[in-house]
């Protein structure tokens, strides 16, 4: 069973708001950088300093960070991770990081990602920003800004579909079985 719970208008709506909660919370912008998480964190990370730069009139230091050999599961996969580009050319000692991903699960990308940012620079604060949370946590790790909160069972999958990736953009909730 495939169901879709995020449209094109929903995922804009998700974002403008989660670009308006950026702000509020980050008063001081000239602190604030937006890094996303490859693939899907690093498109959404794009959207929201274009819906910040509408808004604000400024436009964020955005990077993209690659997180697979900071992968606490890189033994135990089959498949050799595929590594893509990190990409962060500004300091981030100081700053506020907002980690941009697309789903939130376990918890364990986001712990991989924040090893991965300390072995760049030791950031003031790092904020994290998901379009999709769907829970079943396995690390203490919380979101500060979240599109949608989509309780899922573990016989389900989200699967996140983007322009930049050739999709439409919608997220979707697959049954596994």
């Amino acid at each position: 069973m495939t169901k879709v719970i995020l449209d094109k208008r929903d995922i804009q709506r998700a974002l403008t708001r989660m670009a308006h909660e950026i702000i509020e919370k980050n008063e001081d912008t000239g602190l604030l950088c937006l890094v996303g998480i490859q693939r899907g964190g690093v498109y959404l990370a794009n959207r929201i300093r274009s819906k910040i730069r509408e808004i604000e009139g400024i436009t964020l230091p955005t990077g993209t960070l690659d997180i697979s050999l900071y992968r606490d599961d890189i033994g135990l996969r089959k498949e050799q991770p595929v590594v893509r580009k990190t990409e962060i050319d500004f300091e981030i000692t100081g700053r506020v990081i907002v980690l941009v991903d697309d789903v939130l699960f376990t918890g364990r990308s986001i712990r991989a990602a924040m090893d991965a940012l300390m072995d760049i620079g030791r950031p003031a604060r790092i904020q994290l920003a998901v379009l999709v949370d769907r829970g079943h946590r396995e690390l203490p790790i919380r979101p500060d800004f979240v599109g949608k909160n989509v309780p899922t069972s573990l016989k389900e999958n989200i699967v996140v579909e983007l322009t930049e990736e050739g999709g439409e953009d919608r997220v979707i909730i697959k049954s596994i079985e």
